[in-house]
């Protein structure tokens, strides 16, 4: 527990290697788009735990939905090259500099 999300991006290479997917000859290719696929499809699936009840979720299968969700989004960063990190705190930063709402937010 505890560990980074450079230590979770590695630990997910980690896993993909072992399981073959960087190979060219994989039934599963690891190409960005194809991985931004299956982390929309995967997002859909956090999606359905709410789909009839905002409240009446199973917690434990929630929790491995938003980790995959996690798990891809680690791996297309990687892909494509982007520090999460970095880019996570240079989107906060520009949402600081936006303006929504400003009538009804004090």
């Amino acid at each position: 527990m505890g560990k980074d999300i450079k230590q979770l991006t590695e630990d997910m290479n980690e896993f993909v290697t072992a399981k073959g997917w960087y190979l060219t000859n994989s039934k599963r290719p690891q190409t960005p788009r194809n991985i931004a696929i299956s982390l929309v499809l995967e997002a859909s699936e956090v999606l359905e735990h709410f789909q009839w009840s905002e409240n009446d979720y199973e917690k434990e299968k929630l929790e491995g939905e938003v980790a995959d969700v996690a798990l891809y989004l680690f791996q297309l960063c990687q892909l494509c090259d982007i520090n999460l990190e970095v880019a996570v705190h240079k989107k906060v930063k520009q949402n600081y500099e936006r303006q929504w709402d400003q009538n009804t937010v004090k």
